[in-house]
């Protein structure tokens, strides 16, 4: 094995000398696990599910009635997923016909707050963000227009 390479099957840092490159910034590559755990927490029914989820416990009819567009194959698929990486916990309730909620774990809980920061973000800047959008189509039709010609 090459000098300075991890043994980890999952570091994400090859041997490659980064210069002054941000020791920070998460690899790229499909088998990195900081890559795999972004996509999992960054993708938008994750993200609402674990709003949601703030301060309560929710049951799955719930869930899907807060959660405007989602599936219910969708919903499971998440609810499981966020359950593995152990942000929610699936409690099942021993009652004829069997009831069972979904909690957010103190992970989860960590990580509602780094989440109510990007909206509460988001928030602030909407509008900005709204004018940003509205000249970017103007330049675009306008370039199209004179393409067209």
């Amino acid at each position: 094995m090459e000098e300075g390479t991890s043994k980890s099957p999952n570091y994400c840092q090859g041997t490659v000398d980064y210069g002054d490159a941000d020791p920070f910034q998460w690899d790229t590559r499909e088998d990195c696990q900081v890559r795999q755990i972004l996509d999992r927490i960054a993708d938008k029914w994750s993200l609402l599910v674990i709003a949601l989820l703030e301060n309560r416990r929710l049951r799955f009819t719930e869930l899907r009635r807060e959660i405007d567009g989602i599936s219910q194959r969708m919903l499971t698929v998440t609810l499981r997923s966020l359950e593995r990486d152990g942000l929610v916990k699936r409690t099942v309730h021993p009652v004829v016909p069997p009831r069972v909620e979904y909690e957010l774990t103190s992970l989860g809980r960590t990580l509602h707050t780094t989440i109510q920061s990007l909206v509460t973000w988001t928030e602030k800047h909407q509008d900005e963000i709204a004018a940003a959008r509205t000249a970017y189509d103007a330049r675009e039709a306008r370039a199209a227009e004179a393409t067209a010609s």
